[in-house]
């Protein structure tokens, strides 16, 4: 591995990257959050719309079963997220302070990296997925279904790995317009193929996992196309795909927040599935089905406030490595703002028409019935919500890796852990749903006191080399 330190030219004033710095804040928000917000969506509605076809096509079963792979994927997802958005912000940091080699330096150890690890996974999870998945809540009812799912998935985290890691950089090097068009060819691939697959050739949830993996493979080969473009600001170039100990540090070190979000998010979600399971009674693979219909809606507004965080990230992160924190304090405001009243919005459509919502996933009657009251339940803290997911990400955005780490356990592990181990016992299945908002809201007061400590600090300027 090399650790030699690269010497920066400066950036070229012509290319996009340079906006950042120049431009209004609010301008600039709209223009590099609504292609992310656009992309973000677009994903989410096709998770919607998929569980549609799968509960419409195949069963309620199928739902479960399909829950039941929700913590496989926040696994796989975690070390893609952590390069991503390891490399994103480094890119973006290092593009303000005017190094671009360093900058393509980090895009070729992105890429190494995503090869190593995505195959790594692949490989372990096909060997072990059976007992993984009986571990995380499967029955002999609902295993089937996940089975056949994940390892068509599996085959494709490769490709997808790479895919999110790469888009990421491409929207953080200048090109958000773009990266929006990625994940909207992906969106589009994989609705087209889902309800082909499914209901004219008859594959069942195989079929939905093959057009996913599909659509996965044709937004790697996406983002490829553009690195290796040498018209691209930021491009793939000989001398540059050796890891460098120094950059792997940073990614990995800036990366783990979302890494640990993601994992501990797996790690919820088993605990979920598996207290549904247990105080659900003969309901309970039904009660792990509402969960993940819950979880589709949720993440849809979730999804959008990522969206707005994408757009905030390179503003903030190049006028932090400029030393302009008046414009990195400016971004933060706005997209604080945003990003709340996208969850309150979330928050009174769960509460005014829970049972529109479900039906959209369902027409059986017990798991429409389980997963209106959940949802009701689940979102309602929602409106605190977006002020702390938008808030880790901004100290994600800035480079302060551990502050982000922090808010990011207290939240998951701290919080709403030690809820779902003990309000069951006292309102059964029930106190499994109210174990949600309750973390919300005190994992939110704490991050208002972050903000509030830190706020000097912030004000001091970077202390990335």
């Amino acid at each position: 591995m090399s650790t030699t330190t690269i010497s920066a030219p400066t950036v070229s004033k012509s290319h996009n990257a340079d906006r950042l710095g120049v431009e209004p804040v609010g301008k600039l928000l709209l223009h590099y959050s609504m292609p992310a917000i656009i992309g973000m969506t677009a994903s989410s509605l096709y998770n919607i719309i998929d569980r549609a076809f799968i509960g419409n096509g195949v069963g309620p079963l199928a739902i479960s079963g399909l829950a039941l792979t929700l913590p496989i994927m926040n696994l796989t997802a975690a070390f893609g997220a952590m390069i991503g958005a390891g490399a994103s912000t480094m890119v973006s940091i290092r593009l303000g302070q005017q190094k671009k080699t360093d900058a393509t330096h980090i895009l070729g150890n992105t890429l190494l990296l995503n090869f190593i690890i995505g195959l790594t996974i692949t490989v372990l999870g096909l060997i072990f997925l059976e007992p993984i998945l009986f571990a995380f809540g499967a029955s002999e009812a609902t295993m089937p279904y996940a089975r056949d799912f994940m390892q068509i998935i599996l085959l494709a985290n490769l490709f997808n790995h790479n895919f999110l890691g790469l888009n990421n950089v491409m929207r953080a090097s200048g090109y958000p317009k773009k990266a929006m068009w990625s994940s909207l060819i992906t969106v589009v691939v994989n609705l087209g193929l889902a309800p082909l697959f499914i209901f004219v050739f008859g594959w069942g949830i195989r079929g939905a996992a093959l057009a996913t993996a599909i659509a996965q493979i044709v937004g790697f080969l996406w983002v490829m196309l553009h690195f290796l473009n040498k018209n691209s600001f930021l491009h793939f170039q000989r001398g540059f795909f050796h890891l460098s100990k120094r950059i792997v540090g940073d990614i990995l070190s800036i990366g783990l927040s979302p890494f640990l979000m993601n994992i501990t998010a797996s790690l919820i979600t088993v605990v979920i599935n598996k207290s549904l399971a247990s105080y659900g009674g003969p309901m309970g693979d039904l009660s792990i089905g509402a969960y993940g219909i819950v979880g589709s809606v949720a993440m849809l507004f979730i999804m959008v406030v990522f969206g707005l965080n994408m757009g905030m990230q390179p503003i903030a992160g190049y006028n932090y490595g400029a030393k302009k924190m008046d414009r990195v304090l400016s971004v933060y405001k706005r997209t604080l703002i945003t990003g709340t009243a996208i969850t309150t919005f979330g928050f009174l459509l769960a509460i005014l028409f829970p049972r529109f919502i479900v039906g959209i996933f369902t027409d059986d009657a017990t798991l429409s019935g389980i997963a209106t009251q959940a949802l009701r339940i689940v979102l309602f803290a929602f409106p605190v919500v977006g002020f702390q997911v938008v808030t880790t990400y901004f100290f994600q955005s800035i480079g302060k890796a551990k502050m982000s780490i922090f808010l990011s356990l207290s939240r998951q592990l701290i919080f709403l852990l030690p809820g779902l181990l003990l309000f069951p016992h006292f309102w059964g299945v029930n106190g499994v749903w109210v174990a949600m908002p309750v973390g919300d809201i005190i994992a939110s007061l704490l991050t208002l006191f972050v903000i509030m400590w830190q706020r000097k600090k912030i004000e001091a300027g970077p202390t990335l080399a």
